[in-house]
């Protein structure tokens, strides 16, 4: 009978991991190395105080990706396609090009920490040439391998955030402490500790990710000639938004867990050391190995890797799905190389371009910097439509979100457009 057991919970849990994609992806890509440079210097400087933050941003992004998703699936185009149909030029262009030029940004910042991260594990290997690579495989991987591959290679990228799970079993944490910064928030009237706040909140609801996340379920649909746009389908409604949901709920989960899991790892050893000030996740990895040894060490750096791999090609990814589509191109990785020459061309582009950023040595912090600045202007603005394409009848027919949806939704940019703003402002006053 245990053995029954088991076997059967064996079989779950790849039945469930094939189910996930765009969300785990997308949850997974949110952990980018400009977000654990976030997350630890928060663990450095405040200890577990912040750990209520990860629970009280979960449900805001759980409703924005959701319904990102859901226009996706049910209209059959992504944000760019329906910004075009239903809204003004000026404004599609506008948030286009904020998007592109934030992501590439954030591109060679990633970039950079890849490389940073590399020479901290094989000393020999030139930051350059690390950023050349890196961005070389990132789009020929986009390029040339088929959806199904690429979706795939991606998915399991996304298991090389556990290192960061794995941290917490090498390190001494206080687990009762933890608990209790967890669920019940302590505040401080302390200007930094707010100044904190908003970046976490700032780093984990990005623009990209809407743009990405709907796209993906626009590809499902041309990847799967028996799936087509719930509004020509309606009946494939329940198991399709069922799924949604669920991905949505999982890769979000995800994504704050190992957030959380970077706050608790650096709070339980970079704080009570003394070491409050961390600038870069490559700076954290550093400060990690002689408070928590090697393997840590190793496990951090390594993760800079692993999630930078991933959030690079949805940060170019995303950027081409917006450029695309507001330029009425040919879209999509399920698409041949030469059937969408300019989708991939994008894609290209935007990280070679990034990877320039790195070899031209433009500061890493200063890039992220103005892709905050710009992911601040766009996100607060892309929320209030998302939950507009939501209500819209024309738009979503029979498939509008719910109320709770709606007040979330709201809920979700008013805290993005104060978290935005404050992280801007602070981001901007410090560099």
């Amino acid at each position: 009978m245990v053995r029954q057991r088991t076997a059967s919970k064996s079989r779950k849990l790849p039945a469930l991991f094939s189910l996930l994609g765009a969300g785990l992806i997308t949850g997974a890509s949110d952990d980018d190395p400009s977000g654990i440079a976030t997350y630890s210097q928060a663990g450095a400087q405040f200890g577990y105080q912040l750990a209520w933050t990860m629970l009280f941003t979960y449900p805001l992004m759980v409703v924005i990706q959701d319904i990102s998703a859901r226009i996706g699936r049910v209209t059959g185009h992504g944000i760019a396609g329906n910004l075009r149909e239903h809204y003004p030029n000026w404004l599609l262009q506008g948030i286009v090009l904020l998007l592109l030029m934030a992501n590439t940004l954030n591109i060679g910042a990633d970039l950079g920490a890849m490389a940073e991260a590399t020479k901290l594990l094989l000393p020999r290997i030139s930051a350059w040439v690390s950023v050349v690579l890196f961005g070389a495989l990132c789009t020929f991987a986009a390029v040339f391998l088929s959806h199904e591959r690429y979706v795939s290679v991606l998915k399991w990228l996304t298991l090389s955030l556990l290192s960061y799970v794995a941290i917490l079993g090498v390190i001494d944490v206080p687990w009762a402490e933890v608990v209790r910064s967890a669920v019940l928030p302590r505040w401080s009237p302390y200007s930094g500790f707010w100044l904190m706040v908003v970046a976490i909140l700032g780093t984990t609801i990005s623009p990209y990710l809407f743009f990405w996340q709907a796209g993906q379920e626009v590809e499902d649909t041309k990847a799967h000639a028996q799936r087509v746009p719930l509004k020509q389908a309606p009946a494939q409604a329940p198991s399709a938004l069922k799924r949604i949901r669920l991905d949505t709920l999982i890769g979000m989960g995800y994504s704050n867990f190992v957030g959380l899991a970077i706050v608790i790892s650096t709070g339980a050893t970079l704080q009570r050391a003394g070491i409050q000030q961390i600038d870069t996740a490559s700076q954290a990895a550093q400060a990690l190995r002689p408070l928590a040894g090697d393997f840590a060490f190793a496990l951090f750096a390594l993760g800079i890797v692993g999630t930078g791999l991933l959030s690079v090609p949805v940060l170019a990814g995303s950027a081409a799905y917006a450029v695309g589509e507001a330029r009425r191109w040919p879209v999509g990785l399920s698409r041949r190389p030469l059937q969408a020459k300019a989708f991939y061309g994008t894609i290209a582009a935007a990280t070679l371009l990034g990877a320039a950023l790195n070899i031209a040595d433009v500061s890493a912090m200063k890039a992220l910097v103005w892709a905050a600045v710009l992911n601040g202007i766009v996100a607060a603005p892309v929320m209030a439509l998302l939950v507009l394409m939501g209500t819209s009848s024309k738009l979503m027919g029979s498939f509008t979100i719910s109320r709770r949806a709606l007040y979330l939704g709201w809920l979700a940019t008013a805290v993005m457009v104060v978290a935005t703003a404050g992280w801007a402002i602070s981001a901007l006053g410090s560099s």
